[in-house]
C-alpha cells in the first residue's frame, strides 16, 4: 500500500532533518572535543614553561614552581632518564606518571594520556613531557574530568535536542505539506463532483501562480476540451438521428404504399424504386457516419499505394457524367499527370464528395471543373463550380459535420465536406474552402507525399 503524499513528504523531511542534524551534531561534538584538547594542551605548555623556569632558578628542583601547580587541577613530576621520580606534586602515586621506556626517547615536548591514581580517585589525565635541565624530564599534567563532563553535557544536549528538533521539523513539514496539498485535495473533490450534466463546471484555482495553480489551470483546460468533445458527440448523435429519420420515414412510407392492395405493376415498381433510393441514401449516410466516427477517434485507416491521382479524377468525372448531363451541367477536367502515394479508395471518396456537392449547387448551364496537379511534392486536388458559392458566414463552418447552408435541400446531409477534411487530415494534409472571384465555390485538398505509409489501426 502506497503512503499518502503528505506522509511521504513528512517522512522525507524527517529523514533529511535527522541526517543534517546528525552530521551537524557530529561535527559540532568533534570540533568541541578538539577545542577542549587544544585548550588543555595550550595550558600544559604554559605550565611546562613556568615549571622549567622554576627548576632552572632553583637549581634542579620544583622549588617555587610547585606552588603554581594547583593540586585539584594540575600536577607535576621531575624524573631522571631511567624513570626514577626525583620530585612530585603532592597526592600523586610514588611511581612515574609515564613508563620509563617512553621517557628515554624524549628529545622534545611529547603528550601522553594516562589514567592517574590520585589521592582521591583515579582520573584520566593529559600529560606533557619536556626535557629539563640536568638531563631530566619534567612532566606536567591536567585532569580531563572537566572535559569529560563538558563533552557528556554536550552529548546529552544533542541527544535530547536533536529528536526534539526532528519532531518539531516533522510537525512543521506535516503542516506545510497539508497546506500545500489542500488546494489539490479541494480540486480533487470538485473534480469528483462534476457529473455529465455539469460539464460547464470548473475547478477553483488558487491565486498563487505556483505549480498547484498551473495544475488547476491545466485541468480546467482539460475539462473544457472534454466538454467540447462531449458536446460535439451529442450534437453528432442528434444530427445523425435527424438525418436518418427522414430517409427511414420515406422508406417506410414507400413500403407501406407498396403493400396496399389494388396496386398496378408500375405503381409497385415505382414504390420499390423509391425505396431502393432511400436505402442507397441510408447506406451512404451510414458509411459517411462510420468514416467520421473513426476519424474523430483517430482510427481512420489509410492504406497508401502509388497511383495516378489524375486518372482517379477522370474515373470520378466519368461516373458523374450521366448525372451532370441530366442536370445540364458540364464537368471539365484540368491539370497534368499526378502520381501520388495515397489511399485510392479514400481519394475517390474525396473526389466524389466534392463533385457531388458541386453538382448539387450548380444550376443548369453551369460548369464543374476538377483539377489535379502536383504542388511542391504534394498532390493538390481542386473542384470549382459556377454556382452560388458559399454564404460568407458559412465558410468557417463549412467542414463541420452536418453543416449545410441549405438544410432542407434533398440529398444534402452536410457530411461531404466533413469527410473530405477527415480524409485529408488522415493523410497528413489539409482542406480549404472559399469562393471564386467570378462567382462559385472552390474547395482544395492538399495531400503531402509520403514514401512510407503511416501506421493505421482499425478496419
Amino acid at each position: 500500500m502506497r503512503l499518502p503524499i503528505r506522509l511521504r513528504l513528512t517522512l522525507v523531511s524527517a529523514v533529511l532533518t535527522t541526517a543534517v542534524l546528525g552530521a551537524g551534531g557530529a561535527i559540532l561534538y568533534s570540533r568541541f572535543a578538539a577545542g577542549l584538547r587544544e585548550a588543555t594542551d595550550s595550558g600544559l605548555r604554559s605550565r611546562a614553561e613556568t615549571l622549567l623556569a622554576g627548576i632552572e632558578a632553583s637549581g634542579g628542583s620544583l622549588g617555587g614552581a610547585g606552588g603554581i601547580i594547583e593540586p585539584d587541577e594540575a600536577f607535576a613530576q621531575v624524573l631522571d632518564r631511567d624513570g626514577s621520580v626525583l620530585e612530585s606534586s603532592a597526592g600523586l602515586p610514588p611511581g612515574p606518571l609515564v613508563p620509563a621506556d617512553a621517557i628515554r626517547g624524549i628529545s622534545g615536548p611529547a603528550f601522553f594520556q594516562r589514567t592517574v591514581a590520585t589521592a582521591e580517585e583515579p582520573t584520566e589525565a593529559r600529560i606533557l613531557a619536556v626535557p629539563a635541565p640536568g638531563d631530566r624530564i619534567a612532566l606536567v599534567g591536567a585532569s580531563l574530568e572537566d572535559q569529560r563532563e563538558a563533552k557528556s553535557q554536550l552529548a546529552a544536549l544533542l541527544w535530547i535536542g536533536m529528536p526534539a528538533a526532528v519532531g518539531l521539523t516533522s510537525l512543521l513539514g506535516w503542516w506545510l505539506a497539508g497546506a500545500a496539498l489542500r488546494p489539490m485535495e479541494r480540486m480533487r473533490a470538485e473534480a469528483a463532483a462534476i457529473s455529465a450534466s455539469e460539464l460547464d463546471r470548473r475547478l477553483s484555482v488558487p491565486e498563487t501562480g505556483d505549480e498547484v495553480a498551473r495544475l488547476g489551470e491545466t485541468l480546467n483546460r482539460l475539462l473544457h476540451r472534454l466538454e467540447e468533445s462531449v458536446r460535439r458527440e451529442r450534437r453528432f448523435v442528434d444530427d445523425a438521428s435527424h438525418e436518418l429519420r427522414t430517409p427511414l420515414a420515406n422508406l417506410k412510407a414507400e413500403l407501406d404504399l407498396a403493400l396496399r392492395g389494388s396496386r398496378s405493376r408500375d405503381e409497385l415498381e415505382n414504390a420499390l424504386r423509391s425505396a431502393a433510393e432511400e436505402s442507397d441514401l441510408l447506406s451512404r449516410l451510414a458509411e459517411d457516419l462510420l468514416v467520421l466516427a473513426r476519424a474523430e477517434r483517430g482510427r481512420l485507416p489509410i492504406r497508401r499505394s502509388h497511383v495516378a491521382v489524375d486518372e482517379l479524377a477522370d474515373e470520378v468525372a466519368q461516373a458523374f457524367g450521366s448525372r451532370a448531363t441530366a442536370a445540364g451541367v458540364s464537368i471539365e477536367r484540368a491539370g497534368e499527370p499526378t502520381p501520388g502515394n495515397v489511399d485510392p479508395v479514400r481519394v475517390r471518396q474525396v473526389l466524389s464528395n466534392l463533385v457531388d456537392n458541386a453538382l448539387r449547387h450548380t444550376r443548369a448551364g453551369g460548369t464543374v471543373e476538377v483539377r489535379v496537379s502536383p504542388s511542391d511534392g504534394a498532390t493538390r486536388i481542386e473542384v470549382l463550380d459556377s454556382g452560388e458559392g458559399f454564404p460568407p458566414g458559412f465558410l468557417e463552418h463549412a467542414f463541420d459535420a452536418f453543416a449545410t447552408p441549405d438544410r432542407g435541400r434533398r440529398g444534402g446531409a452536410g457530411l461531404g465536406l466533413a469527410m473530405v477534411k477527415a480524409i485529408a487530415e488522415a493523410h497528413g494534409g489539409t482542406a480549404r474552402a472559399g469562393n471564386r472571384p467570378d462567382g462559385g465555390a472552390a474547395v482544395s485538398v492538399t495531400l503531402p507525399a509520403s514514401e512510407d505509409p503511416p501506421p493505421t489501426s482499425g478496419a
